[in-house]
C-alpha cells in the first residue's frame, strides 16, 4: 500500500494538470487551434509508440504516389537520453505563453518556472527557483562555450551574482528562450538583452545532438561518410561531394533527404516542394538547380544549409529555416512554434546525433 503522502502528492499533481486544461482550451478558442492542444495530449498518451518509424504517402509526378518512411521524433523520458536540442524544441512550444509571477504551467510561467517545467517534461528534475537552479549541474566558463540547453543566469532586478534573479534556456547563436517579466510573454531574445551573464550551468551531459556546432558538422577535406543514415549506394557520393564543397556534414544532408522525401527523386509535396530535397520552385530557380535531378538538388540544399548554419550559428535553427523559411525564423526570433517544424528539427537532430 502506498504511503498517504505519495498518494496525496500524485493527486495534487493530477489536479494541477487537469485544472490547466480548460485554460489551454480557452486560449485555443479564438484561433481554433484545438488540434494543437489535443495533439500534445495525444502525444503523451501515445508515448508507447515514440521513436517508431511512421509511414507517409508523398505525391510524385507524374500522377503516381509512393510510400516513404520518415523518422518520428522520440520524446525523451526519464530513462532515455536527453540532449540540448530536445530541451530547445520543448521550450519553443511555449513561446507566446504569458509571464505570470510564480507561474509554473502552460497557463503562465515565470523564468525559473519555465525552466523547471521544460526539463520536467523531458524527465529531468530541477529545483524551482533561480537561487537553487544556479547550483545544478556543472559550470560553463563563458557564453562562447555554451551549448543548446544550458542555463544562463542574470542578476536581474531581484537577485545578485551569487543568487541570480533571472534565468533563460540557451538556444545557440547568442539567443535564449526565457520568460522575462510581468507584461511580457515567453520569447526568444538575445542573451545580452537581459544584461551581463553571471553564471552558466550545464545540467545535461555533453553528449548527443545538443553538442553540435557549426564546426562539428563541417565537412573535412576528405569526403565523410553518411553514417548512421542508410543511403542508396547510387546517391552516397552526392552527399559526400556536396558536403565537402560547401562545408556541411554529409550525414546532415542525407538526414534531410531522408526526412524530406525518403530519397525519392521525383517527390512532390502538397505544398509544391519538389524533388529529393523538397525545394520550392522559386527557391530552386534562385539556386539555378533542377530539383528533380538528384545531384543538383543535393548541391542546392547544401548551399542553403551552409548559408543558414553560418547565419544562425545553430544547426536546429538552420533546419528550422530550411523547413519553415528564414522569414518564419526571423518572425519568431528562433525555431517557430509550429508542431510540424519542431518535429522536423527534432527528428533530424535525433538522427545526426547518433553519429556523435
Amino acid at each position: 500500500m502506498l504511503p498517504i503522502a505519495t498518494v496525496q502528492s500524485f493527486a495534487d499533481e493530477l489536479f494541477s494538470t487537469m485544472s490547466d486544461l480548460p485554460t489551454e482550451l480557452e486560449h485555443a478558442a479564438p484561433t481554433g487551434t484545438f488540434a494543437s492542444v489535443l495533439a500534445q495530449v495525444t502525444a503523451v498518451l501515445d508515448s508507447g509508440s515514440h521513436g517508431a518509424e511512421t509511414p507517409t504517402t508523398t505525391a510524385v509526378s507524374p500522377g503516381a504516389s509512393t510510400t516513404t518512411t520518415t523518422l518520428a521524433p522520440a520524446l525523451p523520458s526519464a530513462t532515455s537520453p536527453v540532449d540540448g536540442t530536445a530541451v530547445v524544441v520543448e521550450a519553443a512550444k511555449f513561446v507566446g505563453t504569458p509571464y505570470v509571477w510564480g507561474g509554473e504551467s502552460p497557463s503562465g510561467f515565470d523564468c525559473s518556472g519555465l525552466v523547471q517545467y521544460v526539463y520536467g517534461e523531458l524527465g529531468v528534475d530541477l529545483p524551482r527557483t533561480t537561487y537553487t537552479q544556479v547550483k545544478a549541474g556543472t559550470a560553463v566558463a563563458s557564453i562562447t562555450q555554451a551549448q543548446p540547453g544550458d542555463l544562463v543566469f542574470f542578476a536581474g532586478s531581484d537577485g545578485t551574482p551569487a543568487s541570480p534573479g533571472h534565468v533563460g534556456i540557451y538556444v545557440g547563436g547568442g539567443k535564449m528562450i526565457d520568460a522575462p517579466h510581468t507584461g511580457t510573454d515567453v520569447q526568444v531574445q538575445t542573451v545580452s538583452t537581459a544584461g551581463p551573464v553571471v553564471a552558466i550551468r550545464r545540467v545535461l551531459p555533453q553528449t548527443g545532438a545538443g553538442t553540435f556546432t557549426t564546426a562539428s558538422v563541417a565537412a573535412s577535406s576528405t569526403p565523410a561518410s553518411t553514417a548512421p543514415v542508410a543511403v542508396p549506394s547510387s546517391m552516397a557520393s552526392l552527399f559526400s561531394e556536396a558536403g565537402t564543397k560547401y562545408g556541411v556534414s554529409p550525414t546532415l544532408l542525407a538526414a534531410v533527404a531522408r526526412q524530406e522525401s525518403g530519397f525519392t527523386p521525383d517527390a512532390v509535396s502538397p505544398a509544391g516542394a519538389e524533388g529529393m530535397m523538397q525545394l520550392m520552385p522559386e527557391t530552386a530557380s534562385e539556386l539555378r538547380v533542377t530539383p528533380f535531378t538528384p545531384a543538383q538538388a543535393v548541391d542546392g540544399a547544401a548551399r542553403l544549409l551552409s548559408g543558414y548554419i553560418h547565419q544562425y550559428g545553430s544547426i536546429p535553427m538552420a533546419l528550422a529555416a530550411y523547413s519553415a523559411g528564414p522569414s518564419a525564423v526571423a518572425e519568431h526570433d528562433g525555431i517557430p512554434p509550429y508542431p510540424q517544424t519542431q518535429q522536423y528539427v527534432a527528428a533530424i537532430m535525433k538522427t545526426i546525433g547518433a553519429a556523435t
